[in-house]
């Protein structure tokens, strides 16, 4: 292990997994540990068994819930917008060799004590029930001018500078109601709270035709996608692509001490005695507890089920958004359901998640909104998890920490941190103009 390298990266989780690919792809010379003896950390898969260890203490499943293997649970599931920065970062590293991708049967929001589909274009927002007969058509009208909008086009623009405009102003002009904007903020351009509404405008339509070419890609009723046999699968896919540019990876390494100069910048990492040289350490939150701080707190509940959530057209993969002025929250709350249909639970079983950012000390009663759509339960899991951000300076000590995962059940905010991190370490911004249809081969 006493050699020198360009990076070192702690902990195998997919953020860390994504930027070891990158670099290595890039010619650096990577070393990548992790202290457990398994591929993920925080965002691991688990089977059955240790899915009962984890949360009841034994290793002893109820039978009637099928073979352990059969089961794939990612502890932070997110899906995957089809036409996203993860699917171009995923191809521009050439990853999607190794995966299987499927699609997303459903996406969904709540709202006023109901669960709809989410109208992505004009013509759905026209035969939706989420808006009166004059509503839909105001509605028309802004979907058709996100459509048509084109950065680079003026006549697109219709008079408005949307670097300048605030979304509230540009719904203004369209004249929606609070209802609808609430689906549109946050089930089509996915922001988490309300503060997007007075941020420029730009930003919601570019989230907003994301998810319309999305949805078009695969002809499907979502605009994600999700790997067969689940997210466990791509720490593992980034590992052998690290392998294939000469990166070295080992697992099981206890400690694993960041070890720094008289200058306070990071110059290795020991572990078991031997110290490997490094010009820049990447890791988790939780190997360089020093340099982070906490600033929040998930909540979640898993669920083992035997059918669909209900009033989701019997998807067997769906995302459902519970916009927060719907709750009476500070932050929305996401269902997640997958099941055999992507191998991740025997047939006839469905994985659910309900996850929000923890308001109180009470995931049960603070999830129950969540938790009442999903109907029957056969098994149910509760657990919060702090959230942590680096504080440290990376340009002083070389150290590139990334942030907890958030509470969504989608990969958008997660990819942001991974790029900004790659610029930050390379001091480059990562070229995601890639042909998106390299990925499409490994649909079914």
């Amino acid at each position: 292990m006493d050699e020198e390298y360009d990076v070192i990266v702690l902990g195998t989780g997919l953020k860390e997994c994504i930027l070891s690919g990158l670099l290595s792809v890039d010619g650096l010379k990577v070393l990548h540990m992790d202290r457990n003896d398994y591929y993920g950390g925080e965002s691991t898969s688990l089977n059955l068994i240790q899915l009962w260890k984890r949360f009841r203490g034994s290793d002893k499943p109820p039978p009637q819930l099928g073979s352990s293997r059969d089961y794939n649970v990612d502890m932070i599931p997110k899906y995957i917008m089809a036409n996203g920065a993860l699917v171009r970062v995923l191809i521009h590293t050439d990853v999607t060799k190794y995966l299987y991708f499927k699609a997303v049967d459903g996406s969904f929001v709540y709202n006023k004590g109901k669960i709809h589909k989410v109208p992505a274009t004009d013509m759905e927002a026209l035969k939706s029930p989420l808006m009166g007969i004059f509503e839909k058509r105001r509605a028309r009208k802004f979907f058709i001018y996100v459509q048509d909008y084109n950065e680079s086009d003026p006549k697109t623009h219709e008079g408005m500078n949307l670097t300048t405009v605030t979304t509230r102003q540009l719904i203004a002009k369209y004249g929606l109601d609070d209802n609808t904007v609430d689906f549109i903020g946050h089930a089509l351009a996915l922001q988490r709270d309300d503060r997007y509404l007075d941020e420029p405008a730009i930003d919601t339509v570019k989230r907003m035709k994301l998810y319309a070419e999305s949805l078009a890609r695969f002809a499907g009723g979502s605009p994600y996608i999700y790997p067969l046999y689940g997210l466990g699968e791509l720490p593992q896919a980034f590992a052998r692509l690290s392998a294939v540019y000469g990166g070295t990876y080992m697992l099981n390494k206890p400690e694993c001490k960041v070890e720094f100069d008289e200058e306070g910048k990071v110059c290795g990492v020991t572990s078991e005695g031997e110290t490997a040289k490094c010009k820049k350490v990447v890791c988790d939150p939780s190997y360089l507890s020093n340099k982070v701080r906490k600033v929040g707190k998930v909540a979640r509940a898993i669920v083992i089920m035997s059918h669909p959530i209900p009033n989701t057209n019997d998807c067997h993969s769906a995302q459902v958004i519970l916009p927060q002025k719907q709750l009476g929250r500070k932050s929305d709350m996401y269902l997640f359901c997958c099941s055999y249909s992507h191998n991740v639970a025997p047939k006839g079983k469905f994985i659910a998640f309900v996850s929000t950012e923890a308001e109180t000390d009470d995931p049960e009663s603070e999830l129950k909104p969540g938790i009442d759509l999903l109907g029957p339960v056969d098994e149910i899991f509760f657990e919060t998890y702090d959230r942590f951000e680096p504080v440290n300076e990376p340009s002083l000590d070389n150290c590139f920490i990334s942030a907890s995962y958030d509470a969504t059940t989608h990969f958008e905010s997660t990819v942001v941190d991974v790029l900004n991190m790659y610029t930050l370490i390379t001091g480059k911004v990562l070229d995601l103009n890639v042909d998106l249809s390299a990925a499409s081969a490994a649909e079914e």
